[in-house]
């Protein structure tokens, strides 16, 4: 595997893989990788002859009050991870690279009426921070096929919104969420849960599944579907910020009639803010 720092360099290779004819395939990440981030590459190596993953911590989708200075970072860690995984080239710029005017001054991407509800609404900013980092690494990798995990269904759905809208030549691919043996969805956020929390932490799947066993059976009593999946996590000493089912196309309110849905939560215990979700497809 080689390491790259620079804009330049990564396009030199891709372009170079492109012209022997060779299909690039390619994972973002923020580093700090774990099982979760190596099944994206796994699944993108099925789909591709070359294997691209960046390791970039994005500031831009990051609140003044959230965790960008203290964000787990172990570049050798997942340098090792990757190499081990198949990758061909990992890129690992750092913010003046990406940001060369700053953050702060960058042209930016927003997707309307996706990046504003549900986790939108209580991280404001953040989607559009997504987006815009997505967007450039992109232009800059020129990925025939990308990976992201369904675990953050609603970043899929807006990247996927994105694409589609800006005419983006990438075939973007879901990559099921990867669970510790009791449940809990894989997260590098999951190290902020102390043992009490991380014991409780699987609550958030066996709620969520209640919820789609309900959905499954016919019932279509949303706002009580999701009133007994925020209560059943307050109970436990959950904070959610929302419980929510959507439609899985769009994260619209879904009607009675509605076959494809997905039920959604972010909940915080003590310092880490855990989301996972469940589709149901009737």
């Amino acid at each position: 595997m080689e390491t790259v720092t620079t804009i330049a360099a990564v396009r030199e290779r891709v372009c170079r893989w492109h012209a022997e004819g060779r299909r690039v395939a390619f994972v973002p990440t923020m580093g700090n990788l774990h099982a979760g981030h190596v099944s994206l590459i796994e699944t993108a190596r099925r789909h591709g002859e070359r294997f691209v993953a960046s390791i970039f911590v994005n500031p831009m989708q990051f609140g003044p009050n959230e965790d960008f200075a203290h964000y787990p970072r172990t570049p050798a860690q997942d340098a090792r991870m990757l190499a081990e995984a198949g990758c061909d080239l990992m890129f690992m710029p750092d913010v003046l690279e990406i940001y060369p005017n700053g953050s702060q001054r960058a042209t930016r991407v927003e997707v309307p009426g996706l990046s504003d509800i549900l986790c939108g609404e209580f991280r404001p900013g953040h989607f559009e921070g997504v987006a815009t980092v997505v967007a450039k690494l992109f232009h800059i990798v020129d990925p025939d096929v990308a990976v992201f995990g369904e675990k953050d269904f609603q970043q899929l759905t807006i990247i996927r919104r994105m694409v589609a809208d800006l005419c983006m030549p990438v075939t973007l691919v879901g990559a099921p969420t990867v669970r510790e043996p009791d449940g809990l969805a894989m997260s590098s956020r999951n190290q902020y849960l102390t043992d009490e929390e991380r014991r409780k932490a699987p609550l958030i799947h066996r709620t969520l599944h209640a919820a789609a066993d309900r959905l499954r059976a016919g019932e279509r009593d949303f706002a009580d579907i999701e009133r007994a999946g925020t209560q059943a996590l307050e109970r436990a000493g959950f904070r959610p910020d929302y419980f929510a089912v959507r439609r899985a196309d769009d994260l619209g309110s879904p009607g009675a009639d509605t076959r494809h849905l997905v039920v959604l939560t972010a909940a915080r215990l003590g310092r880490a803010r855990l989301i996972d979700n469940l589709r149901i497809n009737g």
